[in-house]
């Protein structure tokens, strides 16, 4: 079984953090199975420009009603950020808040 690790990013700072955690995890665990969860101001940012790393991200639909935004077809969307967070810990996922 391959690493599983999930970066949480509430702010813009810490998307940036995220996505530089992620870049460097999958340079030394090519096959670590990696997300990026978004919520709050991680939202706005991640939406607001693209990187590399999108194909991680895990978007909160709570944050997204909340803030009247969307994403692209075809994104990841999770109901709640923080239940998400939880489950994937109960799973055995690492969890690191960027």
């Amino acid at each position: 079984m391959s690493e599983r690790i999930v970066l949480h990013a509430p702010t813009e700072a810490a998307l940036q953090r995220a996505r530089n955690n992620a870049i460097n995890l999958l340079r030394e665990m090519p096959d670590a199975e990696i997300e990026i969860v978004v919520n709050a101001a991680g939202v706005r940012a991640a939406l607001s420009g693209e990187h590399g790393s999108d194909r991680l991200l895990v978007f909160c639909r709570n944050t997204l009603d909340a803030t009247g935004q969307s994403v692209a077809e075809g994104a990841t969307v999770v109901s709640s950020a923080i239940a998400h967070l939880a489950r994937r810990q109960w799973e055995g996922w690492i969890y690191i808040r960027a």
